[in-house]
């Protein structure tokens, strides 16, 4: 995000160079840490070998207050003031319900609106918009793991939300030494595009270094939800969207200047009017405009070596993907162990378990007894969603119910199903 400056002090009028836009590179899906323990497989950009992240899901907020409620004060915090924050912003942070709310349907909703309810004065002069940014940087600080939120962001020219991250030597060291991970930036002019990108010593405002990802077939973000989020390990840090992986960074990316993301970071999360980088609204921009949060959850995490594995189930056979399969739709069985890559499942942090680039999934998002286990493209929904206990259940929290061998058939071939949790050996699965 452009401008590094939080409430310590509250304005500062530090400005950085105005901001470009990067090379977009996107990749094809891949899978990203854990929901509540489990493994994951993220393959990077760079096309290094795959790394698992066992993680556990340790700090979140899910937004389910009653309408009209002002974010969890024992979570965030506001940025307040009119002075820029370092990128020539026309907004006015605040801290009024009027831009930072909870909707009542589990969303908290950061308004930026056309307005001066209170004669707050600019750096340019008497403020044009209001909006807030919100910090955990007295609530929340983390050195790294997955950080990820499902966001809808908001369009139009000179609009800018941002989801990221400030080391918390902040106060101590300044910007950018502290360091800088924006896990989302969107600019009004590019619809379909949002940023991953680091900042640094050496490599600050400007010199910042990181990818962007464009959705497919002319999407724009603004008409859908969509997860955000960026695994940080002690070398490196690995951007995705929508368990996309679309990034990959090293110390040796950065040019043999100094990596400094090895200390605890806390979260933002904004609505910019205007800036350097976005350039600022014209005829075209409508007010208000809107940035939906569904939830921000962070994962602690710790490097591993594997790249996925073998599910067994009853009579020490694997779940496994018929005929190999890819089309959506293909049945997912029981079959006796062969190594296959149709028997190799990663667990992941947005809560899918996932074999030949595709979901685990419930047919036709069906919570009843006996309903069918498939194969079908990573979406998001509840059909897809798994949870790996202590007891070896592989539940889906939508049906709350359990993977289960029908009719406790071991023979190879068994489609596979859901049904309800009986602590039975059909419905016991040990990973590799």
């Amino acid at each position: 995000m452009e401008g590094a400056l939080v409430s310590l002090p509250r304005e500062d009028p530090t400005v950085r160079p105005p901001r470009r836009s990067f090379r977009l590179l996107a990749l094809g899906c891949a899978a990203i840490a854990a929901a509540a323990v489990g493994l994951t497989s993220l393959t990077t950009a760079n096309a290094e070998p795959e790394v698992t992240v066992q993680q556990q899901l340790i700090w979140s907020d899910e937004f389910n207050a009653p309408a009209g409620t002002a974010p969890d004060p024992s979570k965030w915090r506001y940025d307040i003031g009119g002075g820029g924050w370092g990128n020539a912003e026309h907004e006015y942070y605040t801290d009024s319900t009027a831009n930072s709310a909870h909707d009542g349907n589990g969303n908290l909703v950061i308004t930026a609106r056309r307005e001066n309810p209170a004669g707050y004065q600019c750096w340019y002069g008497t403020c044009e918009y209001t909006s807030a940014r919100l910090l955990t940087s007295q609530t929340f600080t983390q050195q790294y793991g997955r950080f990820e939120a499902r966001m809808q962001i908001p369009r139009g020219q000179g609009i800018w939300p941002a989801f990221w991250m400030l080391g918390d030597d902040l106060g101590q060291v300044g910007w950018p030494q502290s360091g800088e991970i924006d896990i989302m930036e969107n600019i009004g002019s590019e619809p379909g595009t949002v940023h991953g990108t680091v900042h640094g010593p050496g490599y600050s405002g400007a010199g910042g270094i990181g990818n962007g990802y464009t959705l497919p077939g002319g999407q724009q973000f603004a008409d859908a939800f969509h997860v955000f989020a960026v695994d940080w390990a002690p070398d490196s840090i690995t951007w995705s969207v929508d368990g996309n992986v679309y990034s990959h960074l090293t110390p040796a990316d950065i040019g043999g200047n100094e990596w400094v993301f090895d200390h605890p970071f806390f979260m933002i999360m904004n609505l910019a009017v205007g800036g350097n980088w976005p350039g600022y609204p014209d005829q075209t921009t409508q007010f208000p405009q809107q940035l939906k949060v569904d939830y921000v959850r962070v994962y602690s995490g710790s490097g591993g070596g594997s790249t996925g594995g073998a599910i067994t189930g009853l009579a020490g056979k694997c779940v496994d993907v018929r005929s190999s399969g890819t089309a959506d739709g293909t049945p997912v069985q029981l079959y006796t162990c062969n190594g296959t890559a149709a028997q190799q499942w990663t667990f992941n942090g947005d809560g899918t378990v996932r074999a030949l680039g595709k979901c685990l999934d419930v047919s036709g998002g069906s919570t009843a007894d006996g309903a069918k286990v498939q194969l079908w493209t990573c979406n998001g929904t509840g059909a897809q969603q798994w949870v790996y206990t202590g007891a070896n259940d592989l539940v889906n929290p939508q049906a709350d119910k359990c993977l289960d061998v029908t009719d406790w058939n071991s023979a190879d071939g068994t489609q596979l199903q859901i049904w309800t949790c009986a602590g039975t050996e059909n419905q016991k699965w040990h990973r590799a």
